[in-house]
């Protein structure tokens, strides 16, 4: 069956989640973020997922921005960072968060071959809307699918459901694109196609199921689908 929809997530795949932490580090008087900053975003991100597997798990759904709070105070306290100020500034910066600098011409190569082109997230619709807006990426996605409409977090196939009943393709008419193991996975599971952007080189996750592709960024990607 030919690939017609290339379907991804957002953040981690398109944008880069540990801008935020990165810029705010890089600022005057930022001193000691600058120390810890590579800790706290990798600690931000691990929470805001452990997060929303829990929530799942327990039928406790919160919005994504709750999910990316919280996993924050978890890291700042972590890294003995008590700065409210610096809060506020670093979840700022996570609405301005930069796409992965070879996002722009990957969707413009797809969209010039009439695929279908969107992003399926955890992330609220403003988030999202805001996300796309900044990384000038508003013509090169048809849709911004967030999990607010199911109420439920990934990998609960509910999400997945919401690329068929919107775009009415199959599974294996779809590309899912991902950049956590344990989504490309259960993409996989699911029946679509799937690539894992492997981009910090990690191994292999434990599932029920495999990525078809594990690339190192999406510069490839169109060589796929």
């Amino acid at each position: 069956m030919t690939i017609t929809t290339c379907i991804f997530d957002a953040y981690g795949t398109l944008f880069d989640v540990n801008a935020a932490a990165r810029r705010a580090a890089q600022e005057p008087g930022q001193e000691r973020l600058a120390a810890v900053w590579e800790q706290l975003a990798r600690d931000w991100r691990q929470k805001q997922l452990e997060y929303s597997w829990l929530r799942a798990v327990a039928d406790r759904h919160c919005d994504f921005w709750q999910l990316t709070q919280d996993g924050l105070d978890w890291a700042m306290e972590a890294a003995g960072l008590d700065d409210p100020a610096l809060r506020t500034r670093l979840l700022a910066l996570y609405w301005e968060l930069e796409a992965y600098p070879e996002v722009p011409a990957m969707l413009r190569t797809l969209k010039d071959r009439g695929m279908t082109t969107a992003i399926l997230s955890n992330g609220p619709p403003d988030m999202l809307r805001a996300a796309i807006t900044l990384a000038g990426l508003n013509d090169l996605l048809d849709d911004a699918l967030s999990v607010e409409d199911v109420g439920v977090f990934k990998p609960h196939p509910s999400v997945y459901d919401m690329v068929g009943n919107r775009f009415g393709c199959r599974r294996d008419q779809v590309m899912f694109v991902s950049s956590n193991g344990w989504d490309a996975a259960a993409g996989a599971g699911y029946g679509f196609h799937t690539v894992w952007a492997n981009r910090f080189g990690a191994p292999m996750d434990r599932l029920y199921a495999r990525p078809e592709h594990v690339l190192p960024d999406l510069s490839t990607l169109p060589e796929y689908v």
